[in-house]
């Protein structure tokens, strides 16, 4: 397949539009006006997570449920939107939390618990959370990747130490999503606490670290698509419009270079770089909002879950299933391209909802500071 061609695809697949789009704050007057709606199902969620029309076509036909969707930004937006409209009653189902999030949701009683029974969830998706709070629907480990048309051994060396990328080699070439703004990106912070072996009682190599790598023109982005598609030089985003190029490593998914070969007929030049906790196993959740139907989320819980949809997860979605027995597509080199790290970080979800917000102040305080 041409790459180009490629580049559009993925990004269709991954912003189909499940149903009708409803704008955030223009529409909730009404959302809460129809929330008694027995027929209707409101999903909040993020805006590349993708279902096909088909998909959400069966779910209507076989449950006579109308589905409405509220698409935000990200996980983080998620987490916001709920806050805010906690109490309305105006939203069913939250789709997308994912574990760096999930704590502070709950701590905030924004969910209910789900009533449904899955059987066949992977004990690694219950990892970070086993409850009815949260009903895990897709995984992946999130870590660093890199051009290895560049990062040859020539040119550039693969990296044995995150501090080999605040050595002069790597000046201005590697690009990272903000962790204040994208989930990916808060994964690989909480994943260098663990690496920079963060203690309580001290934050020394995390500070050193961040700082030296602001000093090393480190690229900081809002989001992934940014980081990805703009300027790494190992994936598709040489044929997107507004492509810079200037990054051979960047902060994706472990299985990213396996979704490009996927589409690029088992051919990929993007690598994951396998550095023990360096990489962050991220599980997103689909969850019954407080105040909500439940029985109609649980109803979308149990479709989302069923072997027929989430074995699609993967070309769907772009993520592992949550299912036991299924694994990425071993078609196009899907399978093959893609790693599975030898160890991860090891950060709770307790851990981050009791730290995350003085975790990102001193993230932003080691990139700010002399500015």
């Amino acid at each position: 397949m041409n790459l180009e061609n490629t580049s559009r695809t993925i990004r269709n697949t991954k912003t189909v539009a499940l149903t009708i789009i409803l704008m955030t704050s223009a529409v909730s007057g009404c959302l809460s006006d129809e929330s008694g709606n027995d027929n209707q199902l409101v999903i909040v969620t993020y805006d590349v997570y993708a279902l096909s029309e088909e998909m959400i076509s069966t779910f209507e036909n076989q449950s006579g449920i109308e589905v409405q969707m509220v698409k935000l930004a990200d996980s983080g937006s998620i987490l916001s939107y709920l806050i805010q409209q906690k109490g309305t009653g105006a939203n069913d189902l939250a789709i997308g939390l994912d574990n760096t999030y999930l704590q502070t949701a709950i701590d905030f009683d924004l969910l209910s618990e789900s009533q449904t029974d899955i059987q066949g969830i992977s004990p690694e998706a219950y990892g970070p959370y086993e409850g009815k709070l949260a009903i895990p629907f897709d995984m992946g480990h999130i870590c660093l990747n890199y051009d290895s048309n560049v990062v040859d051994g020539v040119n550039l060396s693969v990296p044995t130490s995150l501090w080999n990328l605040t050595e002069t080699d790597w000046k201005g070439k590697v690009a990272i999503p903000s962790p204040m703004s994208s989930s990916p990106g808060r994964g690989f912070m909480l994943a260098t606490l663990d690496y920079l072996e963060y203690t309580t009682d001290s934050y020394s190599g995390f500070d050193t670290w961040w700082s030296s790598m602001r000093d090393n023109d480190v690229i900081i982005t809002p989001g992934w698509s940014e980081a990805y598609e703009i300027h790494y030089t190992g994936g598709y985003g040489e044929y997107m419009p507004g492509y810079i190029g200037d990054a051979h490593m960047t902060v994706s998914y472990c299985h990213s270079p396996g979704v490009e070969a996927w589409y690029n007929g088992n051919w990929t030049k993007s690598a994951s770089l396998n550095l023990d906790k360096t990489s962050f196993f991220q599980v997103e959740y689909a969850s019954v909002v407080q105040g909500g139907n439940t029985e109609n989320a649980d109803l979308f819980i149990e479709y989302l879950l069923s072997p027929d949809v989430n074995a699609l997860m993967p070309t769907q979605n772009m993520m592992y299933s949550v299912l036991e027995g299924q694994d990425l597509p071993e078609e196009g080199g899907y399978r093959h391209h893609s790693i599975v790290p030898d160890l991860n970080a090891n950060i709770t979800p307790m851990a981050i909802s009791l730290n995350i917000d003085a975790w990102l102040e001193r993230w932003n305080s080691a990139m700010t500071e002399g500015e």
